[in-house]
């Protein structure tokens, strides 16, 4: 059988930090991401996502998350582009982390966003995931400005940001899930990034990089 990752390289990508490993979604773990998802990721009506996804019904959550990766990946260009990092700790699926760009090649500009599961939040998980495209994205991809956002209210997000060295970025208002919130906007770059104590273990990268046009 042929590996899928000569078809679409991003598969073979992986990144290894001390307590995670960061892959692509492949279309078998699409369950176990739906499992994790709706074991729970945020308090009942306190949604921090600009969509409120995770608050669909079982019956539409599943088939709302496999068509947004399949989306991902069949719209994915060297002009525009989102890695789906599924999130495994000690074995199981926890959480995605995304990094993704538009003009790249101009810009040097990623964004990113992520969810973990209420199980394993507070463990300083979202902050060592977050960690690691912030060095995958400044290190191997040749990024210069990392971005990011979330409501004001979101202290555990804002919290991880400041931890990492993102500077205020100015604050927009924004329509999610149908309300009003405030999104406070955040920046890092490699001067302001405060790295961690441990170093990114890489495989995969150059057929990836070289399918993003980098």
């Amino acid at each position: 059988m042929t590996e899928p990752a000569r078809y679409w390289p991003p598969f073979g990508l992986t990144l290894t930090t001390p307590r995670l490993v960061l892959r692509p979604i492949r279309d078998e773990e699409i369950p176990a991401a739906v499992e994790a998802a709706l074991s729970g990721i945020h308090e009942p009506g306190r949604s921090p996502f600009s969509r409120p996804w995770a608050e669909a019904p079982e019956e539409e959550l599943g088939p709302n998350m496999a068509q947004w990766y399949w989306r991902c990946r069949g719209t994915m260009s060297p002009g525009e582009w989102t890695l789906l990092l599924g999130i495994w700790h000690e074995g199981r699926f926890v959480g995605c982390q995304d990094v993704g760009a538009r003009d790249f090649a101009t810009l040097k500009t990623v964004g990113t966003g992520s969810w973990l599961t209420r199980s394993v939040q507070g463990r300083g998980l979202g902050k060592e995931m977050r960690a690691a495209v912030a060095l995958y994205a400044f290190d191997w991809l040749g990024a210069e400005v990392a971005e990011s956002e979330a409501a004001l209210w979101n202290r555990q997000s804002l919290g991880v940001s400041r931890s990492l060295g993102y500077e205020l970025n100015g604050v927009t208002r924004v329509n999610w899930g149908g309300k009003v919130h405030e999104a406070r906007k955040v920046r890092l770059t490699p001067a302001s990034f405060k790295r961690p104590d441990w170093q990114l273990q890489v495989e995969g990268h150059e057929p990836t990089a070289k399918f993003l046009g980098i």
